[in-house]
C-alpha cells in the first residue's frame, strides 16, 4: 500500500495540464454496451477506476483495449453474451451500477451487483431502480444482486421525475431508455457536463435525445445504434481541485492547460471571492493567489452550483482564510471524513450535522494523516503542501481512482511529493 510524503510549504508554479474526466468516462464506456459495432473513445485518464470498470465490462464477452499512452479506449460488444456484473468488480466502484441501465438497454435483461466505492455516506441506488422500473424493467433483490428484466425484451417509454435530481439515476435511465419502444421524459434531470456529454455521443450513435442541459430530458427510443468516436471531456473537478490549489500559497502562480472553463459552473465566480486573480483564456486558466485568503462560505449543490467533489477542498483552503468560513454540503451529509485529519496538522474545523465550521488561518504543521476517500485524500495532499514540515499522506490509492500521475504533475510545478510503497 502506497503512501506519499509530502514536504512544504510548496507554492505551485508553472504550467500543469487537466487529464480527460472520470465521471464522464465512466458513462461513455457503459453506452459503447449499447451497440455491436466498435466503439473509440479518447482523452481518457489511466485511472484505476477506468481499469475497474473495463474489467467488468470484460466479464459480458465485450472486448476492451485501453492504449494508456494515447489516452484512447476501444470498445467492442460484438461479443457481449453475458448480462451481468459480479459483485468481485462492482463492489470496488459506485459507477459500476450503470451495468444496469446499459445491460437492459442492450439485452432486457441484466444482473447486476450493489455497488462498492467511498465509504461515506448513504449513496442509495434506490432511485436509478425506480427510474428503470417506470420504463417497465421488473426488478427483484437475489443474495445482493439486482435482477431485472424488461417484459418482451425490451424497455418500453415512460415519465419519471428524479427527486432528488441525480447523475447516476439520470445516466442510467438514459443508457435504458435510448433503445426502450417509446418516448421517455425524465422530469428534475441532471444537468451536469456529465450528462450532456453522454446525450451528445449516444446522438451521435443514432439516439434521439433532446433537453440535456435542461431539467427534462425526452428521448425517443430507437432500434439500432451505431459505434461512437468521441473525444472525452476535460476533468472539471480536477481543474477546480488545481485552481484552488495554487490560491493555498501566497506565491501560487499556476496556468492551468486543457480544460474547458464553461464545464466549472458557478464554480469560477465563487472561486474569485476569495481574493484569487483569474484569467480565461480559450481552454486555459490562469490563477494568481492572493496574499491573503478571504473566506468565504459556501453550500454545495446540483449543477451549475458548487460541486459536492469540491466542498472537502474548499474547506481545506478556508482553513488558510483570515476569518471564519462555513461550508455545507446539501448532497451528501456525511462528506467530512477529511475534517478529523486535518485537525491533526492543526486545523481549526468543526463539524455539526452536513456543516463544517471553519477558522481560520491556521498555521498547519505536517503530521502522519490517513485518506479515506478521492476527494478527502486530495484536500490532504493540498493541507500537506502548505503545511510547515513533512507530511505523511496514507492510502494514496484512493486518488489514484479519479487523479491521473498526482504526483507527477504537482511535482512538476514545485511541489515535492514522493511516493512510497509500505510493507
Amino acid at each position: 500500500m502506497d503512501k506519499f510524503i509530502v514536504d512544504g510549504p510548496t507554492p505551485l508554479v508553472g504550467s500543469i495540464p487537466v487529464s480527460g474526466s472520470k465521471n464522464a468516462a465512466l458513462p461513455l464506456m457503459a453506452a459503447a454496451l449499447l451497440t455491436d459495432r466498435p466503439s473509440v473513445i479518447r482523452n481518457i485518464p489511466s485511472l484505476n477506476d477506468i481499469h475497474t470498470l473495463s474489467n467488468v465490462i470484460r466479464v459480458t464477452g465485450t472486448a476492451v483495449a485501453f492504449d494508456r499512452q494515447a489516452h484512447i479506449l476501444r470498445v467492442d460488444a460484438s461479443g457481449l453474451t453475458d448480462a451481468i456484473a459480479p459483485y468481485e468488480q462492482v463492489r470496488k466502484m459506485r459507477a459500476s451500477f450503470y451495468m444496469l441501465g446499459a445491460l437492459l438497454g442492450r439485452c432486457g435483461e441484466a444482473r447486476v451487483s450493489l455497488p462498492g466505492g467511498c465509504a461515506w455516506g448513504p449513496r442509495p441506488v434506490n432511485l436509478h431502480m425506480e427510474g428503470l422500473k417506470a420504463l417497465g424493467a421488473v426488478i427483484e433483490m437475489d443474495k445482493g444482486y439486482v435482477v431485472a428484466h424488461a417484459p418482451g425484451g425490451r424497455l418500453k417509454g415512460g415519465r419519471f421525475v428524479m427527486e432528488p435530481s441525480s447523475v447516476g439515476a439520470t445516466v442510467n435511465m438514459l443508457l435504458g431508455a435510448v433503445k426502450a419502444d417509446g418516448r421517455t421524459v425524465i422530469g428534475n434531470a441532471a444537468m451536469e457536463p456529465d450528462v450532456v456529454q453522454l446525450c451528445e455521443a449516444m446522438n451521435r450513435m443514432g439516439a434521439r435525445i433532446s433537453g440535456h442541459g435542461t431539467p427534462e430530458i425526452v428521448i425517443d427510443g430507437v432500434d439500432e445504434l451505431d459505434g461512437m468516436d468521441f473525444a472525452n471531456a476535460p476533468d472539471r473537478i480536477e481543474t477546480g481541485t488545481f485552481m484552488i490549489a495554487a490560491a493555498m500559497h501566497p506565491d501560487g502562480d499556476l496556468l492551468i492547460t486543457n480544460t474547458d472553463p464553461s464545464d466549472l459552473g458557478s464554480f469560477t465566480d465563487t472561486f474569485r471571492q476569495v481574493g484569487a486573480q483569474v484569467d480565461v483564456h480559450g481552454t486555459d486558466i490562469r490563477v494568481r493567489a492572493p496574499r491573503h485568503i478571504r473566506p468565504v462560505s459556501v453550500k454545495t449543490g446540483i449543477y451549475p452550483g458548487f460541486p459536492t467533489d469540491l466542498q472537502a477542498q474548499w474547506a481545506t483552503m478556508m482553513t488558510g482564510a483570515y476569518g471564519a468560513s462555513e461550508v455545507t454540503d446539501t448532497i451528501y451529509f456525511d462528506r467530512f471524513s477529511y475534517v478529523p485529519e486535518l485537525v491533526r496538522l492543526g486545523a481549526d474545523l468543526q463539524v455539526v450535522e452536513n456543516t463544517v465550521f471553519i477558522k481560520g488561518p491556521s498555521a498547519l504543521q505536517g503530521a502522519s494523516v490517513m485518506s479515506t476517500d478521492l476527494r478527502a485524500s486530495v484536500s490532504l495532499v493540498m493541507a500537506a503542501m502548505v503545511a510547515q514540515g513533512s507530511t505523511d499522506v496514507l492510502r494514496v490509492y484512493h486518488l489514484d481512482r479519479g487523479y491521473e500521475a498526482l504526483e507527477t504533475k504537482l511535482n512538476a510545478v514545485g511541489a515535492r511529493i514522493r511516493r512510497v510503497t509500505q510493507e
